[in-house]
């Protein structure tokens, strides 16, 4: 899988830890930043508005992280309530990860495309734009707790909603030791769409490295 084909050094997997790092850090304090911007200050109150990674890596994100390549932070908490608009912008703060993982993507990618650079550097670039992207796709998949299940709320009544947040972890699970024991479904779809946004990007293949 492409997942792990850009890892065939220490280099590049000193890289890797940096990209993930920086990746998920920039996720979980755009979601505490938006919603306290919206009016709710509970991920703030709870030390989650830090570029701090310690804040934000989850022990079970990580582990999934280092073996199969993808994975998730610690979950930010918000209180809808304190939301002028709370399913709008309950919303807003869910897509605020994966949105901010696509803008690095789009600024490392036009700076790889347009600027010279050493190899090295490029070499970090590439891993920063491609695990960024498979943050974006990755947590946009429509299962709690990861972001895209927000956006499936918004079609699903209250009770089915909270159902499926009750057999979120379980799916998601599920999902992943299938992926990784049967079919590798996620990372083919990883591979597929990330390398289509790479590309658009940057002008060149992920499989360049």
């Amino acid at each position: 899988m492409l997942l792990f084909s850009l890892i065939s050094s220490p280099l590049q997997f000193l890289f890797f830890i940096i990209a993930i790092t920086f990746s998920l850090t920039i996720h979980e304090f755009s979601h505490a930043y938006v919603a306290n911007k919206l009016g709710d200050s509970t991920a703030k109150l709870m030390g989650r508005l830090t570029l701090n990674p310690l804040a934000h890596l989850d022990l079970m994100g990580t582990v999934f992280l280092l073996l199969a390549g993808f994975g998730w932070g610690k979950p930010v908490m918000v209180n809808p309530h304190n939301f002028k608009s709370p399913a709008l912008d309950n919303l807003t703060v869910s897509l605020a990860g994966p949105i901010s993982n696509l803008l690095l993507a789009v600024i490392f990618g036009l700076i790889l495309r347009f600027l010279p650079m050493p190899s090295m550097v490029e070499n970090l670039f590439f891993i920063i734009i491609f695990y960024n992207l498979v943050f974006m796709i990755f947590n946009l998949l429509p299962i709690p707790p990861l972001d895209g299940s927000k956006v499936l709320g918004l079609f699903m009544s209250e009770q089915s909603y909270l159902m499926l947040q009750q057999l979120g972890i379980p799916i998601l699970f599920g999902l992943i030791i299938f992926s990784s024991l049967v079919y590798p479904i996620i990372p083919i779809i990883l591979d597929r769409v990330v390398n289509f946004f790479f590309i658009l990007i940057t002008g060149n293949s992920p499989l360049g490295l």
